[in-house]
């Protein structure tokens, strides 16, 4: 057995993918699938803010891609919005400023259909949570996990939004974040009554460190696939 770190790449069937916009631009994007079995549940991913250097490689992301899909059987969907550059390449267009990248969100939940991919769920961490809570409110996906959620693009009718629909909400909040904390969080999302808003104690908008990355991914498991539920820390080789 292996102890899972935070530079561990567990097995997964790993494609690069290319989502098609309805305004005519190309994004890059990876798609990560178990290698055994067909996938349980679906994560769609959005990432941070691209002029902060947020991009479908920020680490809680690739974790994800990297663990998900052996730990837990998930398919883990990543892509770079408009005009954001990784190491996967750079997708075309400019970055919108959380108002073109509406067209993003549609490229990706309408790809993730398109493929089967069953149970779909956004995960948005900071500006991606302003992504799904505005533009992912949508019949094909079951879902949203936000990850330090700043509510700052997003608004009060975008929250009554996802009230009328009574798609789940899960929103996961650093005890130290820089734009939102629990306490204010849950009043926030006191208007969603579906919504759980989870406060993590010592944590900070990045999630920075292995503890934190670990709390992150066991929520989503226990939101998206609780048979899965709590993820293990080593591996068998």
């Amino acid at each position: 057995m292996t102890e899972i770190r935070a530079s561990t790449i567990l097995p997964a069937r790993r494609e690069p993918v290319t989502l098609p916009t309805a305004d005519g631009l190309a994004l890059v994007g990876e798609l990560a699938q178990p290698l055994d079995r067909p996938p349980a549940a679906t994560l769609i991913c959005l990432h941070p803010l691209p002029t902060a250097g947020g991009m479908m490689d920020s680490h809680v992301l690739r974790k994800a891609s990297y663990r998900l899909p052996a730990l837990a059987g998930l398919a883990v969907l990543r892509f770079n919005t408009r005009g954001t550059s990784s190491e996967q390449g750079t997708s075309e267009g400019a970055f919108g400023d959380g108002v073109a990248e509406r067209l993003d969100v549609a490229a990706a939940i309408s790809y993730a259909t398109g493929r089967d991919l069953p149970d779909r769920w956004l995960v948005g961490w900071s500006f991606g949570t302003e992504l799904a809570l505005r533009y992912g409110n949508d019949p094909a996906v079951s879902g949203a996990i936000l990850l330090s959620p700043p509510l700052i693009r997003a608004g009060t009718a975008d929250l009554d939004g996802w009230a009328a629909t009574g798609r789940p909400l899960l929103a996961l909040v650093p005890e130290l974040d820089d734009y939102l904390r629990p306490d204010e969080a849950r009043a926030r999302f006191a208007r969603v009554p579906q919504a759980e808003v989870v406060g993590v104690d010592g944590a900070k908008h990045l999630w920075v460190g292995e503890k934190y990355v670990s709390i992150v991914l066991n929520q989503i498991v226990r939101r998206v696939s609780p048979a899965a539920w709590p993820l293990p820390t080593e591996w068998k080789d």
